[in-house]
């Protein structure tokens, strides 16, 4: 596929990254010269030096042969009107744009093929504040990732010691759990590295594993292998910027939340967008602030400032004068490597976590879900499978009939989904829809209509992955 993306920061760069290894190819377009230098210097790609939103460099840059456009640069106008130059003078059949702007965002009359003709508007900061007020409800957690319009669960914890199946086979989970309850390890992370899980692996302390069970046994399943921790009821957030903002707002009158702001304008103007929200004008790496503010009986302290060593700093010095879990936003990726699972409980890296929506829209087949898992090592795809055993490999056959990918295996299936119920989520109103959840065990078969959850633990091997669940051109 002929991908021109436009801007190159930590979103534009890392989207790179993910589908330069896919072998794409791929234009960056920015008018910044020491960051296409960097990204050229380290992948195999295209650069343009240019002003995204000139037809002329736009030109330059192949978009009138190109497949898909990807506008991220950080100005909401630059990716507006470079996807209606895409649209109206290259004719790109997909364009995607980063915007921030609530005006816009909201606006379906704006982003209408006619006008703007935005195919997907991407807010990384909105994504965000999503992934981050998952993590609040599942304070156990280093990852929580949904799928099936939120009907099943995936989520990322650390085993320690006391939980029922650490030390024991990933087999004895059955004897665990009621009949009614299913669940499946999808992954397991060991001293950095990957193992595929069978039913002789055996949990160790310290491991890093990644549970899938429906959305309403994901708590139970959770327990085989810590302890549940207590809801989270006192927050404090270190950064008044978008995200900071966000989610302050989001958590408002749920929790009883602090948040701190280096800047007296923007402090200000948060303090009076926000009832119930305590804003502090101050530096949240001050010792003497964060004990006056009572660190030590905080349950969590949020660093999301746009500085990572600042989120590191402030984010260390919570955790050792008292507060429970910490979690700091962290664009370099080996910064965040570096500090998760020591000083820092989580490292969040803003454009991992933007990027799986991204990737949705330019894998191949009905691909409706893409999540990034550790930072952008491995990846779990939700396709829905189409076609009969005639013209597709999947369709039709039982798990264990299926080609052997190594690296990739399936793991859940989501059967009838249907209409959308209401339900609460981390008591924020929201919509889920109804499906059978069927653990993908050797003899499940796969129907049409299913959505069928594909864990990747070798990015490689994602092509393999989607040539599976292709369908012969005359079934349709």
């Amino acid at each position: 596929m002929r991908i021109v993306i436009l801007g190159a920061g930590q979103v534009g760069a890392s989207v790179a990254e993910s589908l330069v290894s896919e072998n794409n190819d791929i234009t960056v377009v920015d008018s910044d010269q020491e960051r296409l230098a960097f990204l050229q210097d380290r992948l195999d790609l295209r650069t343009v030096i240019g002003n995204a939103s000139c037809p002329s460099v736009l030109a330059n840059a192949g978009l009138q042969d190109a497949d898909l456009l990807i506008a991220v640069t950080q100005s909401d106008e630059t990716n507006l009107v470079a996807c209606k130059v895409a649209h109206s003078i290259f004719n790109v059949p997909a364009r995607i744009a980063r915007l921030r702007a609530r005006d816009f965002l909201e606006s379906e009359t704006l982003l209408a093929p006619e006008n703007f003709a935005v195919d997907y508007a991407l807010c990384p900061e909105q994504v965000i504040t999503e992934y981050i007020a998952r993590l609040i409800d599942f304070p156990e957690a280093l990852q929580v990732l949904s799928f099936a319009g939120g009907r099943l669960a995936l989520v990322g914890l650390r085993a320690y010691a006391g939980g029922l199946l650490v030390g024991s086979p990933i087999s004895e989970m059955r004897n665990h759990l009621p009949p009614e309850i299913d669940g499946r390890i999808a992954a397991i992370y060991r001293h950095g590295g990957a193992i595929t899980p069978t039913g002789e692996t055996i949990i160790a302390d310290g491991d890093e594993v990644f549970v899938l069970a429906a959305d309403e046994h994901i708590r139970t399943v959770m327990r085989e292998l810590r302890r549940s921790m207590e809801p989270v009821r006192r927050v404090m957030i270190a950064g008044g910027g978008n995200i900071g903002h966000r989610v302050a707002q989001a958590l408002e009158g749920k929790c009883e939340v602090k948040l701190i702001e280096v800047d007296r304008r923007r402090a200000e103007f948060v303090a009076n967008s926000l009832k119930s929200v305590l804003v502090l004008n101050g530096d949240a790496t001050d010792e003497e602030l964060l004990q006056q503010e009572g660190i030590e009986e905080m349950e969590l302290f949020l660093a999301l400032s746009n500085a990572d060593e600042d989120n590191i700093m402030g984010a260390s010095l919570a955790k050792r004068m008292g507060c429970q879990r910490v979690v700091a936003l962290i664009n370099r990726r080996a910064y965040a490597e570096l500090v998760q699972g020591g000083p820092i409980d989580i490292a969040i890296s803003p454009a991992q976590v933007s990027i799986g929506t991204l990737l949705t829209y330019v894998r191949h087949g009905d691909v409706v879900q893409v999540h990034s898992l550790r930072r952008g090592a491995a990846e779990a795809l939700e396709i829905v499978a189409h076609g009969d055993k005639k013209n597709s490999r999947a369709v039709g056959r039982c798990v264990g009939e299926l080609p052997v990918i190594h690296g990739a295996f399936i793991a859940a299936i989501v059967r009838d989904l249907g209409e959308t119920e209401d339900f609460n989520f981390f008591r924020l109103g929201a919509k889920k829809q109804t499906g059978r959840v069927l653990i993908a065990h050797k003899d499940v078969v796969i129907e049409t209509g299913d959505h069928v959850i594909v864990f990747c633990i070798d990015k490689k091997v994602v092509k393999q992955v989607e040539k599976l669940f292709e369908v012969g051109f005359h079934f349709f």
